[in-house]
């Protein structure tokens, strides 16, 4: 086990429900297949994979009390430390409609609202573990009471101190969070188009765009392209993955897992390579399985012996 810990933050965790279906009908009554109830939120999905690689994780941002229960039946059976803040209500619940032909619809509900107390309480966790950590997550959506300002600001603290913070999150809370600088940020087409302000047509146009991005202070601009790969920029130099076609099951926190094989990279000190090499194997296997989680290492090693990185020539 890598004994360098990782911390991951989700402020709006949510009970993922997820239905496989034929073909969704709207304004029809639609028949499900078969269905699972899981937690998750972003972070929650980064925690798990890393806890599945191996990695030590702790776990906060704040959580309904009223329907806790899975999410502590989790980090218990995964040994993830639990240090999430307690709140009023419960927390909410996400549907995620995965039809045959690999299409997600997302259905995601509002969280709870979070009072001044527990902001309180979540900045003091906050600040206790980076005492003792380098290497935070944030990803996911905010709840009520939490604005994008204080998400930078708690990104900027981290900053402060030293800390190397991957983010993740997207609309307005992304917008707020890219202003003051991660150390890594992985945004998709669409986000890095609205953070552009404008359609991104070619590739030619999405690296101007990740370059743009890198200049405002970020070190690791990685833009998942889905099926294409995965483009990552660091020091003024882009690597390209191109994992092969997969069977795509499921999508659903794909995405995360890209995270997550970024960040257990990162806390192995691999060479860039085997970073990207080994984040996109993760993330090409996610595809192929309902629930988030490795289901067998020795498959992510065999398939990022198949995954092509090239560096791509600058102009």
């Amino acid at each position: 086990m890598n004994t360098r810990g990782v911390v991951t933050v989700t402020l709006n965790p949510a009970l993922d429900m997820t239905g496989a279906m034929g073909e969704l009908k709207p304004g029809l009554v639609n028949l499900i297949g078969s269905s699972n109830l899981n937690p998750g939120g972003k972070g929650v999905n980064v925690a798990k994979v890393l806890a599945e690689l191996g990695a030590k994780v702790t776990v906060t941002g704040f959580l309904g009390d009223e329907n806790q229960d899975p999410f502590a039946h989790l980090f218990e059976q995964k040994g993830i430390t639990d240090r999430f803040v307690r709140v009023a209500g419960a927390s909410r619940i996400n549907v995620k409609l995965v039809e045959e032909s690999g299409r997600v619809t997302d259905l995601n509900f509002p969280g709870v609202t979070v009072c001044d107390e527990d902001l309180d309480a979540f900045e003091a966790t906050l600040n206790e573990l980076a005492e003792e950590n380098d290497l935070f997550v944030i990803a996911g959506s905010l709840p009520g009471g939490v604005s994008p300002a204080m998400l930078a600001s708690w990104i900027e603290m981290l900053r402060a101190k030293g800390k190397k913070v991957l983010f993740d999150s997207s609309n307005a809370a992304l917008a707020e969070g890219l202003k003051v600088a991660p150390w890594l940020v992985k945004p998709n087409d669409e986000e890095l188009s609205q953070w552009a302000g404008k359609e991104l047509e070619s590739e030619s146009d999405l690296l101007a765009t990740g370059e743009a991005l890198a200049q405002t202070g970020i070190d690791n601009v990685v833009i998942s392209r889905g099926a294409e790969g995965v483009l990552w920029l660091r020091d003024g130099q882009w690597l390209q993955s191109q994992p092969p076609r997969m069977q795509v099951v499921s999508t659903v926190g794909a995405g995360d897992t890209l995270v997550a094989g970024m960040c257990w990279a990162e806390l192995n000190q691999w060479d860039r390579d085997a970073s990207l090499s080994f984040a996109t194997a993760l993330s090409a296997l996610a595809v192929t399985q309902v629930n988030v989680g490795v289901e067998d290492i020795t498959d992510v090693e065999a398939l990022q012996r198949e995954i092509n990185v090239k560096q791509l020539k600058q102009d």
